[in-house]
């Protein structure tokens, strides 16, 4: 039976005369490996006993078409965030906005103005694009963008305080996601760390004594924005460390993390730290996250006084770590939001979900429950409940986001197969398993993922009846 079955599979170059692969117009090379594996996969099939009726030709070509489809796609794709984490890591944070996504399809359609200076028609420099509009917008002197934040810190040490002695609490020396330990990362620079209190509680006294015994030359406050520590504790806010730092004639650094640009209500970020209460603490270089609640591309951002900025600019480090022309665009055009609060509440995806009000997102569940049952009723059932989303990526870990989550429960499937299945569709959807259901968290779904959503349901619960 097995030899008269594998005797029945049709030659490749049969498969590939197929109208369904012949007429198809991805490239030669997929459409070739998509039909070996298909073949490859049967003939498994039928050693293993599983297989026992071949499919038809017909079937087997489209299989080959599926498997050679899923070889073009781009491993780097789209997907669907159900999770209700609006900065989500894995996910890549901060989605953009649809002026930034345009504005980096300008800029990578052709050449640009990059290290081009139009006005003077000769050699610029890539800081100006963005340097002018964050001094504007935050009110301090000068300005730059590297790849991360992570790297903005890095280089602030390297450039300001390599062989100094930088002073700073137990209680901040963090490790970030990656590893990323502020201890390491100071070593690594050339600074001399000086820790100054303890984990819990670090006063203004500490800093002076590591000051006037200890010849603390730079004060640095690292924000603990991906944990908190809470009972007995005590921390010395920003402002009295600049004041000391002023009474010393030592300048203070501040890494802030995933800090908000505003305190603005309109911006709707919880609350939290931000770089306007940085710059009026008087921090002399402040570094921040530019795909956190900026709601930018990834980015670390670098602003305070003009001698330390341009000093970062002139270090060797900073070329290793350069920002590009994509980023950039992005970056310039979602700061340029921020000159009107109300446009920037709507225009910047981040700040729209997190502003979206509770009971603005239950009538968006109760009106996606409603259209899904309409369709799927038969296979699955469909409810709504209130819920707690994350603002996740390392910022505000003790915030909760109240919102409403679509909750599946599939009636011929594993709760676990949806998940599979959702997770596998061309454009892959991304939600939660909990309590035997599948939820959907509304707050990180826009309308076009309703369609696409449905699209993937037809699919996955209409194999299942």
């Amino acid at each position: 039976m097995e030899k008269q079955l594998l005797q029945q599979l049709p030659k490749m170059d049969l498969l590939l005369a197929h109208p369904i692969l012949a007429e198809e117009t991805l490239p030669y090379y997929a459409r070739k490996e998509g039909a070996r594996t298909a073949l490859d996969n049967l003939r498994r099939g039928i050693l293993a006993g599983a297989i026992t009726v071949l499919p038809s030709e017909g079937a087997i070509a489209a299989d080959a078409l599926h498997r050679a489809e899923l070889l073009c796609r781009p491993h780097l794709q789209r997907v669907i965030n159900g999770t209700g984490v609006v900065l989500h890591t894995n996910l890549g944070r901060s989605p953009l906005g649809k002026t930034a996504a345009q504005a980096v399809y300008n800029a990578a359609l052709g050449y640009s103005n990059l290290e081009y200076d139009l006005a003077a028609g000769r050699r610029g420099s890539r800081f100006s694009h963005i340097e002018g509009l964050l001094c504007q917008l935050t009110g301090t002197e000068a300005a730059l963008a590297v790849n991360n934040n992570a790297a903005a810190v890095f280089l602030m040490l390297s450039a300001l305080a390599a062989g100094k002695r930088v002073a700073i609490s137990r209680g901040e020396l963090v490790e970030i996601g990656g590893s990323f330990r502020v201890p390491e990362i100071m070593a690594r620079s050339g600074a001399v760390l000086l820790e100054v209190g303890t984990t819990n509680k670090t006063h203004l006294s500490d800093y002076r004594r590591a000051i006037e015994e200890q010849g603390a030359e730079i004060l640095l406050k690292v924000h603990t924005s991906n944990f908190q520590i809470v009972g007995f504790t005590e921390e010395v806010p920003l402002d009295q460390l600049v004041a000391l730092g002023k009474e010393k004639g030592i300048p203070v650094f501040h890494d802030l993390g995933s800090g908000a640009l505003y305190s603005d209500s309109t911006l709707g970020v919880p609350e939290g730290p931000t770089v306007e209460d940085s710059v009026r603490a008087g921090a002399d270089v402040i570094c921040f996250s530019g795909d956190k609640l900026l709601g930018g591309p990834q980015a670390g951002i670098a602003i305070g006084k003009k001698n330390f900025i341009e000093a970062m600019k002139r270090d060797q480090f900073a070329r290793v770590v350069r920002i590009d022309k994509l980023t950039l665009a992005a970056l310039e055009a979602t700061l340029q939001h921020y000159r009107d609060p109300a446009l920037a509440a709507q225009a910047i995806p981040t700040l729209s979900m997190l502003g979206a009000r509770q009971e603005d997102l239950k009538v968006q569940a109760e009106a996606l429950r409603a259209r899904l049952a309409e369709h799927f009723s038969a296979a699955c059932t469909f409810t709504i409940a209130p819920d707690v989303g994350e603002v996740g990526g390392g910022s505000l870990p003790s915030v909760p986001l109240p919102t409403y989550v679509v909750e599946l429960s599939p009636l011929a499937l594993r709760v676990e197969d949806l998940e599979e299945g959702l997770r596998t569709w061309s454009v892959p959807i991304i939600g939660r398993v909990n309590r035997g259901r599948y939820l959907l968290d509304v707050r990180t779904l826009v309308q076009e993922d309703w369609d696409e959503l449905e699209r993937a349901l037809d699919h996955i619960l209409g194999e299942s009846q």
